[in-house]
């Protein structure tokens, strides 16, 4: 009898295990899919969190991780009898399409599968990439942290990343002010609450402007754009929102709202706009600075370094776009774009566009340094980047990007302005290198530096050249025009940079003539570049105005030269035409106060110059032996050899260098005027190297400077 009821005991307790199984389910799934119900794949991270990119946030219950494991074992074993793991391996787990994907030096049978070439011996180590936060990150040779220890153990790679999706699963507010999504709930309250508007503002971008600057790419980011709008408003996709690219949006935001309405109808309407564009402006600068935080790097965080240097020196605050490009170019470095693409066997397409997004780099950060008198934050000896070829390759698929030839120079594109671009800056780069530096340097690296610079103009293709370019391929690549006037621009700041520091400096011998002539050709050429430039309308102007344009002001220096000789030739058409060009500053509705300052100091030259020539029209005549006797000896004064460069014609240059024949070893009395000492050292920002030009809103120094040049022609009679 017990032995019946103990039987029908087990039957029961054997069905009701059988019931309960059959009801229920096994705990396979991740915490998110059980919750979504949706079906799980068992892998750590799975497949729907991987799509939904929260990956760092996928965990199973314990009953599904002792499951998960149960199941994995025999696969794990096999695969740590072919081939212990490392953090290489995991890198290349990543799909292969994609373009964040680290390529760091592989195993070599990957190498023989993907049909490309091992690295040579003879190839120097210079770092690896990793993937270090959801992202790829470079360190160097030097660098012994986690990871490059787990490569040479052979170990896995600890886990760091951190920030905003390790706090999905966390009940605080993501609203509330204490937590670390205030920040980024604070700039999508920036947003346009109308799509329709933001969709205005990035067309009239990628249509107007982006073409030209080479800025972002329209189907990449149009991509991420629509993914951007068709989130929903819940916590996991707020986490996963990717706060890199909002910074490029932001900026691209900030240009839209000058590009949308370029002719204002009055101040009212155009400062609602500026005032509209630094918002979204000092949107971007607040999410590049938060974006480290809760990300690894990225490159829509070096775009949007890039564009908000050229939008600082569009609103001529170069000092804050020499800290900005600083920022950008160590979001870059982070992510090894200073060292080619092929030594990370980077495919072709992606290796060029990193190419030409450090010359954007390069361009910006050794001509703001050198307008503004500040160290470079690029040093060539750490950097191994190859100059782009002219080959476009962004609307191709890798694997035919892989055989497109190279294109000649006849058949331009961007990639052409690029490389020529990145060309002078190397020059620009030695300029301040070796000539304003610490140290004093002798007129002959003067001279050579000024032959590079004649060497890169005479190897410009004929449609880019200085004089008489050809403009027959305009229609076909609009780019041409505004790349153009881009590239001559930065000629003439380069040239005007180099010898400014001599343009008044005295001579007997007349030898600092090249650097006069340079000096007023160059600032000649470019102010009629600038008075044409308000003939165009906004939309035109920032096609090719980012960049020397506003980083130095030629109509300075010709109001300078102005001063000191307003009894020549050439100071009547110098004052006509500076005057023109400040009456068109003031016209423009666009003046902000920092081309109002440059206005004021162009002003103050013109008067100073006008009231010399006023003075010598009114005063008496000298006595005719007076008069002989000084015209004598200021003939005595000239060298032989001084006259007969005088007397030449010089081909390159139309405008003949200023009178500085006068010497205080000829003329007694007459002070050291070339970095002068003593009480005279109104020159020491033109003739001292070490010292650069002021700034314009500075306007009582440049008072000072223009009351000594002056005091000093009337005090010895040279007026």
């Amino acid at each position: 009898m017990e032995a019946s009821n103990n039987d029908r005991r087990d039957k029961a307790d054997e069905g009701h295990a059988n019931k309960r199984r059959k009801r229920g389910r096994q705990p396979k799934s991740c915490v998110a899919c059980h919750r979504r119900k949706q079906k799980c794949d068992g892998e750590l991270p799975c497949f729907n969190c991987a799509r939904r990119d929260v990956a760092s946030s996928c965990a199973y219950s314990d009953e599904a991780e002792a499951h998960r494991r149960q199941t994995s074992i025999a696969p794990q074993v096999n695969q740590q009898g072919d081939r212990p793991p490392s953090p290489m391996n995991e890198q290349n787990s990543d799909p292969p399409g994609s373009a964040a994907d680290p390529t760091a030096p592989r195993h070599p049978e990957q190498h023989r599968s993907s049909g490309r070439a091992s690295p040579e011996p003879r190839d120097a180590q210079v770092g690896n990439l990793f993937r270090s936060r959801d992202a790829p990150s470079f360190f160097g040779s030097s660098y012994f942290g986690p990871q490059a220890a787990a490569k040479i153990i052979e170990a896995p790679a600890p886990d760091l990343s951190s920030g905003i999706r390790h706090a999905a699963a966390s009940t605080h507010s993501f609203r509330d002010v204490g937590g670390p999504f205030s920040q980024i709930w604070d700039l999508l309250g920036l947003l346009p609450r109308n799509k329709a508007s933001v969709d205005r503002l990035v067309e009239v971008f990628l249509a107007e402007l982006n073409w030209t600057i080479d800025a972002v790419h329209p189907a990449s980011f149009k991509a991420k754009y629509d993914e951007f709008w068709e989130r929903k408003f819940g916590f996991d996709d707020f986490a996963s929102m990717d706060l890199r690219w909002l910074a490029l949006l932001f900026i691209v935001l900030a240009y839209g709202v000058f590009l949308d309405c370029p002719f204002p109808k009055n101040t009212e309407v155009q400062r609602e706009l500026q005032e509209t564009s630094l918002r979204f402006y000092w949107a971007s600068r607040r999410a590049i600075v938060i974006a480290p935080t809760f990300y690894g790097e990225s490159t829509d965080l070096v775009r949007a370094g890039v564009l908000v240097t050229r939008y600082l020196i569009h609103l001529r605050r170069v000092p804050e776009a020499w800290l900005t490009t600083s920022f950008a170019m160590r979001m870059a470095q982070a992510q090894g774009i200073h060292i080619d693409g092929e030594r990370w066997r980077l495919p072709r397409k992606e290796t060029e566009t990193r190419r030409r997004l450090w010359s954007h780099l390069y361009m910006l950060d050794k001509t703001i340094a050198l307008a503004i008198g500040r160290p470079f934050a690029i040093v060539d000896q750490q950097c191994l980047v190859k100059r782009a070829t002219n080959v476009w390759l962004d609307d191709e698929p890798d694997d035919r990007a892989a055989t497109v030839p190279e294109l000649p120079l006849s058949e331009p594109t961007l990639s052409v302005y690029n490389f020529l671009a990145h060309d002078l800056a190397k020059i620009v780069g030695n300029i301040q290198e070796r000539c304003f530096g610490l140290f004093t340097v002798s007129y002959d690296t003067v001279l050579a530096l000024d032959h590079d610079i004649l060497e890169w103009e005479a190897k410009l293709p004929d449609y880019y050249h200085l004089k008489e370019p050809d403009t027959s391929r305009d229609q076909l690549h609009p780019f041409l025009y505004w790349n153009r006037l881009h590239l001559h621009s930065m000629y003439h700041f380069a040239r005007v940079t180099l010898h400014r520091p001599y343009l008044l400096r005295q001579s007997i011998t007349n030898r600092f003539r090249h650097s006069h002539d340079a000096c007023i050709s160059s600032a000649c050429a470019d102010l009629a570049m600038r008075i044409d430039y308000f003939q165009q309308p906004l939309h035109d102007r920032l096609k090719w105005t980012l960049g020397p344009h506003h980083l130095f002001n030629s109509a300075l220096v010709l109001g300078i030269i102005a001063v000191k000789d307003p009894h020549s030739r050439r100071c009547h058409a110098i004052l006509e035409d500076l005057t023109a060009y400040c009456d068109m500053q003031r016209a423009d509705i666009w003046l902000n106060e920092f081309a109002l300052a440059e206005v004021k100091i162009i002003e103050l030259c013109i008067k100073k110059a006008t009231q010399f020539r006023a003075n010598r029209a009114m005063s008496t005549v000298e006595p005719p032996t007076e008069r002989a006797s000084q015209d004598l000896r200021y003939e005595q004064l000239q060298a032989p050899e001084a006259i007969a460069a005088n007397g030449s014609n010089n081909n390159m240059n139309t405008f003949t260098s200023p009178n500085t024949e006068l010497s205080s070893d000829s003329i007694p009395g007459l002070p050291h005027l070339a970095a002068g000492g003593g009480p005279f050292q109104w020159q020491a920002p033109w003739g001292d190297p070490a010292f650069p030009l002021f700034e314009p809103t500075d306007l009582q120094q440049w008072e000072h400077v223009l009351d000594s040049i002056t005091q000093d022609q009337i005090m010895f009679g040279l007026k």
